[in-house]
């Protein structure tokens, strides 16, 4: 416990300057928020001065930025981010009914990259200099060469052609429709996961064959074991370390990556709604949802830190 709040104290800093980058960046790109709205919808508007220096400070936006920073800093110290700029809702209640959707593709996508990539890592490198080890390095290759938005607009292209599949305009809950739910969900995560497990894949393969050759791997071995359990037991717990922090590393890749594929595939998502909140310039919702993300990813390798105290008890705490 006194290891967990040691490194919990440490995400403090971290997360105040990731805080303090967004919120200031967001403030020198090009573009006004003011102007923006009233412009209107269709962009056709003709705003005066007056109307704009109005609207910002009905927005609160001409006040000093130190001010507006502190004011959103204790907010969300408050579980409370402000409003969004466009529809006056609060960013938080916005973000409660297109998280879980983000969530699960996320969690989905995980999943996916340890099942596909980490089977294939230890086959490729048991079978090393085989048609098998062949394929898996060929399929690794493939998954960091080609970036994840072309997948995924390859993958629909393919699901028109073959099967007449096309992604509905129309979200479908997991209790409203679990069928079509399921189609909406697969398609994006396997399409995201693929560079995830191509990694993953990689790793496992180049640190199995590490480890295999290491001097207590001969002597299991020799003592007559079973190549299975010289495999599981010995080989594949030491092999995962630099695997577990891949995996932490690639979180950043699968949160990047959602805003994508919610793009690609029309999923009412947290990452569709970021692209939408940076095209307008919404202030709050934008620097929400990347500290959100930053917290997400301080968190998960956390986790990983957490993880190989389990994989090597020798890195425990004393």
């Amino acid at each position: 416990m006194r290891y967990v709040a040691q490194r919990v104290t440490y995400l403090v800093p971290t997360l105040f300057l990731v805080s303090i980058i967004i919120f200031f960046l967001m403030r020198i790109l090009p573009g006004d928020v003011a102007t923006l709205i009233l412009m209107g919808p269709d962009g056709t508007g003709m705003p005066s001065q007056e109307d704009i220096a109005r609207l910002n400070a009905e927005l609160g936006l001409d006040r000093p930025l130190a001010v507006q920073y502190f004011d959103w800093i204790w907010g969300l110290l408050q579980l409370d981010a402000g409003n969004s700029l466009w529809t006056g809702r609060p960013v938080f209640s916005e973000l409660g009914s297109r998280l879980p959707l983000s969530l699960e593709l996320g969690i989905i996508t995980s999943m996916l990259s340890l099942l596909i990539g980490v089977p294939l890592g230890v086959i490729a490198a048991v079978k090393r200099e085989t048609p098998i080890d062949y394929v898996a390095r060929i399929f690794a290759i493939g998954g960091l060469a080609v970036p994840n938005f072309w997948i995924g607009i390859l993958l629909i292209l393919e699901l028109v052609t073959f099967f007449d599949w096309v992604p509905p305009l129309g979200y479908k809950g997991p209790l409203e429709d679990p069928q079509a739910h399921f189609q909406q969900m697969i398609w994006p995560a396997l399409a995201l996961g693929y560079s995830s497990s191509a990694l993953i894949a990689r790793l496992t393969r180049s640190s199995m064959l590490e480890v295999m050759r290491e001097d207590y791997v001969r002597t299991a071995r020799a003592k007559g074991l079973r190549n299975s359990t010289v495999i599981t037991r010995h080989v594949l717990r030491n092999a995962l370390l630099p695997v577990v922090t891949i995996v932490g590393i690639s979180v950043a890749g699968i949160i990047g990556g959602t805003v994508i594929m919610e793009t690609v595939f029309s999923l009412p998502g947290v990452g569709r709604y970021m692209v939408t909140a940076i095209t307008q310039r919404d202030y709050p919702v934008v620097q929400t949802l990347v500290f959100i993300f930053a917290i997400a990813y301080a968190l998960a390798n956390l986790l990983v830190d957490l993880s190989y105290m389990f994989l090597d008890p020798r890195i425990r705490p004393r």
